[in-house]
């Protein structure tokens, strides 16, 4: 049963609440987007080997959030870049709704001291991981929205106004910058594709992503890869990463690469 707050009572999030410039009607939902797996899947008895029921933790909200802010920046990017075509625009939404832009949102806002964890992910520092924290402010985003519907207000009004607070306003000048200048569109690709195309145009050898571990938990994975470039002189480690997919793994170790290689490292 959905529990309401009352006229004056104070939720235990209010410093959160704030910061985010919306008070919930149904506190639940906050809870709920701050509710990692890891606490769900801990406090079950017997059933160490199924997935949480969906709807206990904040997986559900994750995906929910994501499409919201999405949404979001799309319309305020056609408001503030009416000059540009689909793929720019594209381009510049995914550097905004990025893993890290959407983790430094979550720090930000704080969340880390309101993340409800499991002791095994608390014991593997999983409450300051950028990932974990861009998952809880799509969790919250989502919260957001819903909390709004429920409440008959305007269900996209706080969101967008967080959005231009956490994720336009600070990018918007770096934006114009690199729309303006040839050698400032890499900044609104993602790192893999931006290194690829520099060792492509260096012809510098082949690049590839090398799975090197996995650890922790089922439900708390951690993975770590290498990006590699195959040269014809040798194989050089340009960086290594950490991330809770390989895909994340990836994005980091190449924008790790990018600011530590180049072209003629190789040769």
């Amino acid at each position: 049963m959905t529990t309401r707050r009352s006229p004056g009572r104070k939720s235990e999030h209010s410093a959160l609440e704030a910061k985010l410039s919306y008070s919930f009607a149904d506190p639940a939902l906050l809870t709920l987007a701050l509710t990692h797996r890891s606490a769900v899947y801990e406090g079950r008895d017997g059933e160490a080997t199924q997935k949480n029921k969906p709807g206990t933790d904040n997986e559900q909200l994750e995906f929910l959030g994501d499409a919201a802010i999405g949404l979001v920046v799309s319309e305020l990017l056609l408001t503030e870049f009416a000059e540009c075509d689909e793929g720019e625009l594209t381009r510049i939404r995914a550097s905004l709704v990025s893993r890290k832009r959407m983790g430094e949102m979550g720090a930000e806002l704080g969340l880390a001291d309101h993340l409800l964890l499991g002791k095994s992910a608390e014991a593997n520092g999983a409450r300051k991981r950028p990932a974990l924290l861009a998952n809880a402010a799509e969790a919250v985003i989502a919260a957001m929205y819903l909390d709004a519907i429920r409440a008959g207000k305007d269900a996209l009004a706080a969101i967008r106004a967080l959005a231009v607070q956490y994720l336009v306003a600070p990018e918007l000048a770096q934006i114009r910058s690199a729309l303006v200048t040839a050698a400032g569109s890499g900044a609104l690709r993602d790192p893999k594709t931006v290194l690829q195309e520099r060792v492509q145009a260096a012809n510098a050898g082949k690049l590839r992503y090398i799975d090197v571990s996995q650890s922790g938990p089922a439900h708390d994975r951690l993975f770590s890869v290498e990006a590699q470039l195959h040269a014809h002189n040798g194989i050089f480690v340009l960086a290594a990463a950490e991330g809770p997919s390989k895909k994340e793994a990836q994005q980091r170790a190449a924008a790790l690469a990018l600011e530590s290689w180049s072209p003629e490292a190789a040769s």
